[in-house]
């Protein structure tokens, strides 16, 4: 199973950037207990600080893989076009965020992509991507048409 995880903007600097909020490892340090935890799974990662580019990403994957777990980061709140891009593919798409955002700033606490999701899961710092991944991997058996 081929599971694709998006980082959005400014994800390139976890470890470094607002540690109290998103924590003090980097998801390069993060990624190798992610693939250690789920060895049946072809686990891949991209990150992008450009809409545009993570729109293409959406579009290359979005027909071949099983899943794509997608952190947008500041996207997640003003993207339409990011939206559609995961409204118009096939895979499944679990979005994540480290932070609680209901806990956060108003305008973070709306989630354009959120309705075109199979769901989302926040505030669970790094662990939000493990708990995408876990999802991925308890539909497998209900895979045959599966498409949310």
């Amino acid at each position: 199973m081929d599971i694709l995880i998006i980082n959005g903007p400014n994800l390139n600097l976890l470890g470094r950037r607002e540690p109290g909020i998103y924590g003090s490892r980097s998801f390069d340090d993060f990624f190798p207990e992610l693939e250690e935890a789920f060895p049946q799974l072809k686990l891949t990662q991209f990150q992008s600080n450009h809409e545009g580019v993570l729109i293409d990403k959406l579009h290359e994957v979005g027909f071949s893989h099983h899943g794509i777990v997608l952190n947008a980061g500041g996207y997640t709140h003003t993207s339409v076009a990011l939206a559609d891009a995961v409204a118009a593919i096939n895979t499944p798409v679990v979005e994540v965020h480290l932070s609680n955002l209901h806990a956060r700033e108003e305008f973070r606490q709306k989630s354009l992509l959120g309705r075109n999701c199979a769901g989302s899961i926040s505030g669970f710092g790094l662990e939000s991507y493990r708990l995408a991944v876990q999802w991925f991997v308890n539909q497998q058996p209900k895979r045959v048409g599966f498409r949310v």
